[in-house]
């Protein structure tokens, strides 16, 4: 019997249910767990009995053990029991393959029934059975027994100890930050919590460890990375919650090099260890900036599993073509950008239609088509506008002859730099996901770095920080770091690849982005004047980070790091999109918790000893002392 077994034996079993092979026939075993199927054949009952570690057979026969076959006249599926009997191999012929435990089968001699169990909503032994998710939010207690969703829990869990395993062999020191810190409202909305001890102050719940793990570094601790809670109060989507859990890592005396090695190091390793059954595409991680990135797949974080790269058709136009579509945007500076799809040439006019409005959805003016069939004839709504040469050039442009393209088509995006760029990205990520491109096993990681620094806000009329405020500048770009806002907006207003920029940096797999980091700026008065162009007064930063920026008078190192998303990166290690199928209790989209009624209006006398009152839409106040 293994180390782990015996730590498992209580006084309800012996043996777990998922650990009985045909070595183990023979032995007298007790286990416990809950009835996933029950089957009656006279006086013969057939129990599937399950627990976390797996599902063994168990049968009883009235002949040799009556009051055990009695225990069971009226159970049903999920019902809890103990079962003591003896291991003995399956009749040849009726062994199950599909369960690890299936040459052998209990022969129950005794049962305790533990524990009755309504019938559940759903069924809990169908996996694939369809369920609203509602109903399973609702009963996440009872999804949590089916194996899917336990399967993905377990490798969540594996994947954290071994990210824990890897960050203590290479140095680093666990560190728990505080999770009531001070409201710096910045980007996504803090969820605050009110003091009772002082009434009127409010604490915040952390959007991230990023002040508390650059004071570490000043401290000397070198290396630290957390396994940290973090909440956003934001609109939610699939990949969203409004809490989450992150690796978050800071470094001492590192560039980003040294960042990024053993970032990748780190992540190829974990990986690994949690799914080595899953190839990685390509190693070492291929490097993009965040320009090349959009140039070549309209994206900042770009799948690799597949081609459809973007392709500037500016070189394969005429100087003027009369079509106005086309003609337009290259005179303002734009581009006419395509991506050229194989085996859709004969696509429906429909279709069309449909990434048409797509596109115009996603910001474009519109979108262009040339198809050419398996015979050569060229299809097109602008054929009327291009001459023979002209076609041949398109096609020669994006990778093909008009023999060896036959049957594909271009879908041509014109408009400003990086909007039809974006656009074209889109459409790049979603006809690949329709067609079937993207190999769902392979995993395909990048690194896409020399994001800019600053990103022009025109309804505030000021920059701020594309990454975080704390990021530093490309070395060559210090300089560009004046306290003038105006300078750095002459400089590249409405470019927002201009300008200064940072030395940041996103780890990105299958087309998400796993994480982001920086070198962040060691230096107070390079902060200060950071914090200034972004619009922010001397007083307004030190308000808000006054601790960070007292910090570095007293000898701060050069320091970067990252945050990685452990949902997201173990949903798509478990092949999921959303991370709500790796999370143990997940918020709906609306935010709330079906299972457990949350949020929820609190006893008036908590409003009142926290000084509060709440002002209602309707005009009503509860609570004592004061408007919240």
């Amino acid at each position: 019997m293994s180390e782990l077994s015996n730590a498992l034996q209580t006084r309800y079993r012996s043996d777990v249910c998922g650990s009985l092979r045909a070595s183990d026939a023979g032995r007298v075993v007790r286990l416990a767990g809950w009835i996933h199927r029950r089957r009656d054949h006279g006086s013969l009952v057939f129990i599937d009995l399950r627990d976390r570690y797996g599902i063994v057979q168990v049968v009883v026969d009235a002949a040799v053990a009556p009051e055990a076959h009695a225990a069971l006249t009226d159970a049903r599926i999920e019902w809890v029991i103990s079962v003591e009997g003896g291991v003995a191999l399956r009749r040849a012929g009726t062994e199950n393959e599909k369960l690890p435990t299936g040459a052998v089968e209990v022969a129950g001699t005794k049962v305790e029934v533990l524990s009755r169990a309504k019938t559940p909503p759903f069924y809990i032994n169908e996996p694939d059975a369809p369920i609203d998710e509602s109903v399973r939010l609702k009963h996440r207690y009872l999804d949590l027994r089916r194996e899917p969703l336990r399967d993905r829990l377990l490798l969540r869990s594996q994947m954290v100890q071994a990210i824990r395993e890897v960050h203590h062999a290479h140095g680093f020191v666990e560190v728990e930050t505080p999770i009531l810190i001070k409201s710096t409202p910045e980007g996504a909305r803090d969820f605050i919590v009110p003091s009772r001890l002082q009434p009127g102050s409010v604490y915040a719940l952390p959007q991230s460890p990023q002040q508390m793990k650059q004071l570490l570094m000043v401290a000397g601790f070198d290396r630290y990375f957390q396994i940290a809670r973090c909440f956003r109060d934001e609109d939610l989507r699939g990949d969203r919650q409004p809490e989450f859990t992150q690796l978050d890592l800071e470094m001492s005396f590192v560039d980003e090099g040294g960042v990024r090695s053993f970032v990748e190091q780190m992540v190829i390793d974990v990986t690994k260890r949690t799914r080595p059954d899953r190839p990685i595409q390509q190693l070492p991680f291929p490097v993009f900036t965040y320009d090349e990135a959009l140039e070549r797949y309209g994206s900042d974080k770009p799948d690799l599993r597949y081609g459809l790269e973007l392709i500037d058709l500016g070189a394969a136009l005429p100087a003027t073509t009369g079509f106005k579509v086309f003609d337009a945007p290259r005179a303002s500076g734009g581009r006419v950008r395509a991506i050229r799809v194989p085996g859709l040439g004969g696509i429906a006019r429909s279709q069309i239609d449909d990434l048409t409005e797509r596109a115009k959805r996603y910001g474009a003016d519109g979108l262009v088509w040339i198809s050419l069939q398996e015979d050569g004839e060229v299809r097109s709504p602008i054929a009327k506008f291009l001459s023979a040469e002209a076609t041949t050039a398109l096609w020669s442009a994006t990778g093909g002859t008009t023999v060896a393209a036959g049957g594909d088509l271009l879908l041509i995006v014109a408009g400003e730099r990086v909007r039809s760029a974006e656009v074209l990205g889109r459409l790049r990520v979603e006809v690949a996901g329709e067609i079937g491109l993207a190999d769902p096993d392979i995993l395909a990681f990048c690194w896409v770095h020399r994001f800019p620094m600053y990103q022009w806000e025109s309804e505030s009329g000021r920059w701020d920080a594309t990454h975080n405020p704390f990021s530093a500048p490309v070395p060559e770009h210090r300089d560009l770091l004046t306290t003038s806002s105006g300078d750095l907006a002459r400089r590249s207003a409405g470019d927002p690849a201009g300008g200064a920029l940072a030395q940041q940096y996103d780890v990105v797999l299958n087309g998400w982005e796993l994480g982001g980091g920086s070198i962040r700026i060691h230096d107070r008065e390079l902060l200060e004047r950071s914090f200034a162009l972004m619009g922010h007064s001397l007083d307004d930063a030190r308000a808000k980070f006054g601790a960070l920026l007292d910090a570095f008078e007293y000898g701060a190192p050069p320091h970067g790091g990252i945050a990685i998303g452990v949902e997201r990166w173990a949903a798509l290690l478990a092949g999921q999109t959303n991370i709500r199928e790796v999370m143990a209790f997940p918020k709906t989209q609306s935010g709330s918790d079906l299972m457990l009624e949350a949020p929820s209006e609190p006893d008036p006398s908590q409003w009142s000893d926290l000084g509060l009152s709440v002002r209602r839409p309707t005009g009503g106040v509860t609570g004592a002392k004061k408007d919240a």
